[in-house]
């Protein structure tokens, strides 16, 4: 059994391989590294481990393939040995938001997100694509990568990128 596990660093080193038992495990919870030595652990547990009290006023999201983040239940137990479960994020909130970019849905933790990082979760190149909200019965809304749309809006606010066009003049 090893002493300790740095879970970003495994997965850097050996892929989607499960790492093996060991005395304790390091996560990244919103960029801080944190030591704990079950590796079955909750979403209150984690939220403890990170100071963010009270926990029922928090959301705890994990980090998935592809920048996608799914939310942990309070209650819920993650397995840190499981491939891929090595980073969490954390908002102040009561609820989360979904909407879906290029057809993939994702959720977040907070009532506003930018432009840059909706281009960041679709994985494009922010220099080189662009990013609009669709728009029912109206034309598509160009965001910019500054810009903050408001995910509070009833429904699934979607939106889809697409290379940036140029004509020479």
């Amino acid at each position: 059994m090893l002493e300790e596990i740095e879970l970003e660093a495994w997965v850097r080193q050996h892929g989607a391989a499960q790492p093996p038992l060991a005395k304790s495990y390091v996560v990244r919870i919103d960029d801080q590294s944190y030591k704990v030595h079950d590796p079955l652990i909750t979403g209150t547990q984690l939220l403890d481990e990170a100071s963010k009290r009270p926990v029922d006023e928090y959301l705890i999201f994990q980090l998935v393939h592809g920048g996608q983040l799914e939310e942990i239940r309070l209650d819920e137990t993650v397995d840190l040995r499981a491939p891929g479960v090595e980073r969490f994020i954390t908002w102040r909130s009561d609820r989360s938001f979904r909407f879906v970019v290029d057809g993939r849905r994702f959720e977040w933790g907070a009532p506003v997100i930018t432009g840059l990082k909706l281009k960041q979760l679709a994985g494009v190149d922010p220099a080189t694509y662009g990013l609009w909200q669709e728009v029912r019965q109206a034309e598509d809304r160009p965001i910019s990568d500054s810009e903050c749309v408001d995910l509070q809006a009833s429904g699934v606010e979607r939106f889809f990128t697409g290379k940036k066009t140029t004509t020479e003049g």
